[in-house]
């Protein structure tokens, strides 16, 4: 399998791409990764260095890749945080591109713009731009619960709302929905999960909730899934893989105090996953 990744990159620290690549790589995925900035650390700490990439600067990159003559055997366009306004008008061009040279190959989109806690930490105009013009492009979306209630403006919590929203984006074209960080009232204490959706069904599974603020692990999730999905066509086998491997990365992150994913020591967590956790039919 071949994953064009379209995201940001950082030299300290996993998040985007440097989340995201070896976590595939390890599972036996050929990754191509453009990147959308290149920076020293990830924008949480509050200072950092280096270039946003420009639009016309990741256009050239990903125009490079054409000649090559690779399109044909890319699989998946995988895209995260996207930086400025004008990615996305790349991201788009690629994937038809990309498309028209295999029309087998999918997008999947983690349309990252905040979270419940945070709010929105992107620009104001990216949220819109990926609501009204990128997820419907996408096969595959990643968004948190929070995410999912902008997309749809709705207020998803419970199941019932969760799947109801879910249902609204998958009529705007994404045919296969992750919901990340769900929060039913009605769940065990010291709980979270993970809902999946597509034409075959919704699943659920449900892991103890790990107190920490882990940057990147999204990348990681949508990255793993993604492949996974792709791989096998198995949504429920995919959320069980994805989820035992990034619960394991984060209980190893959490125990060693560390502010960063402990990615690379993680690695057995991706190539052999424990499958500890079950996905639930709930539809």
């Amino acid at each position: 399998m071949k994953i064009l990744s379209i995201q940001s990159a950082v030299a300290y620290g996993h998040v985007g791409n440097s989340a995201a690549v070896f976590p595939l790589q390890r599972i036996g995925v050929e990754v191509l990764p453009v990147y959308t900035v290149n920076f020293s650390n990830h924008t949480g700490y509050g200072a950092w260095r280096g270039p946003l990439i420009s639009p016309d600067d990741v256009r050239e990159v990903i125009l490079g890749i054409e000649e090559r003559g690779v399109f044909p055997q890319i699989d998946v366009i995988l895209s995260g945080y996207q930086g400025g306004e004008g990615v996305a008008d790349v991201i788009l061009e690629t994937v038809a591109r990309v498309k028209a040279a295999n029309p087998a190959a999918i997008y999947s989109c983690d349309p990252v713009m905040g979270n419940a806690k945070s709010g929105c930490f992107v620009a104001p105009a990216i949220p819109v731009l990926l609501r009204d013009r990128v997820v419907p492009a996408a096969d595959i979306i990643t968004p948190n619960q929070f995410e999912l209630g902008f997309l749809t403006d709705t207020q998803p919590d419970t199941l019932e709302s969760t799947l109801a929203s879910v249902d609204l984006v998958r009529a705007t074209g994404p045919q296969t929905v992750l919901v990340t960080s769900v929060e039913r009232p009605d769940r065990e204490d010291d709980s979270i999960e993970m809902l999946a959706v597509d034409d075959s069904g919704a699943w659920i599974v449900q892991t103890p909730y790990i107190p920490m603020k882990a940057n990147g692990s999204g990348d990681v999730t949508a990255a793993l899934f993604t492949a996974h999905y792709r791989s096998t066509g198995d949504l429920a086998e995919s959320l069980a893989r994805t989820t035992s491997s990034v619960f394991d990365l984060l209980t190893r992150t959490h125990a060693s105090g560390e502010r960063e994913l402990q990615l690379i020591e993680s690695q057995e967590a991706y190539a052999h996953p424990r499958m500890q956790f079950t996905a639930r039919q709930v539809r």
